[in-house]
């Protein structure tokens, strides 16, 4: 199990002086870290999982309806279940498994994520492209948030396998396990600022880590609010597949 110890995040400098983080730029005048204690419980405010679970349960009976006709549609569209369970990287490094609703054929889903989903992937179904686009196959995950698996917000967790290339992110970014000092989220800060999709080359996943690391430094009760507002804002015009 990944432990916590004295570490410092260290923000990586761009060829333009700093490092880009959402809308704002970190200045190489003075450095960007996250200091870490000991306790990786130190890093869970103690408001975030009264408001996860409140939230949760307000939510849940009000996309009850919605959600059933999705898993109808995706039943009537395709052979097979109506979820979809994968194995994904979580708080301290520790597997959990994601909800989702299926989104492809079955028996081709990449269950260890080995395999990342493209434009115009053959694998996805009707349905699914229609429920991918608007992320309306992630609102199952809100079983996870009431599971204490995952938050609300925080950076997203990522299969198993996830590859740039042929490396896994972890070798790709050397601080990449620095973001499960916290809840795995179903939006994020990153997402919200268009680091989504398909990882192809190095800097797509650097700019991902970097934003969630940028998170837990500075997350607080009204940035998980901004988060959440910007991401109902946009679930009509981002750029998900």
């Amino acid at each position: 199990m990944f432990s916590v110890e004295d570490n410092v995040l260290q923000m990586s400098n761009s060829a333009s002086g700093g490092t880009w983080i959402g809308r704002g730029l970190l200045s190489n005048d003075s450095t960007a870290t996250v200091q870490r204690g000991k306790d990786c419980c130190a890093n869970l405010p103690w408001w975030k999982r009264p408001f996860d679970v409140g939230a949760t349960v307000l939510l849940l009976p009000l996309l009850a309806a919605p959600l059933l006709l999705v898993a109808l549609a995706i039943k009537l569209d395709s052979p097979g279940p109506v979820f979809f369970r994968q194995p994904r990287l979580g708080l301290n490094n520790q597997i959990i498994r994601v909800w989702k609703f299926r989104s492809m054929y079955c028996g081709q889903s990449d269950i260890d994520g080995a395999s990342l989903t493209k434009k115009n992937d053959p694998r996805i179904t009707r349905i699914g492209a229609l429920i991918r686009r608007t992320s309306i196959d992630e609102l199952p995950q809100l079983l996870n948030v009431l599971a204490g698996d995952m938050s609300l917000v925080g950076p997203r967790p990522h299969p198993l396998q996830a590859k740039v290339g042929t490396r896994l992110y972890a070798e790709v970014v050397p601080d990449y396990h620095q973001r499960h000092v916290v809840r795995p989220g179903i939006t994020g800060w990153a997402q919200v600022n268009g680091c989504r999709g398909e990882t192809v080359v190095n800097e797509q996943i650097e700019q991902r880590v970097a934003h969630d690391l940028y998170y837990i430094r500075r997350q607080s009760f009204w940035f998980d609010f901004r988060i959440l507002f910007l991401t109902i804002r946009g679930l009509c015009t981002h750029d998900a597949f």
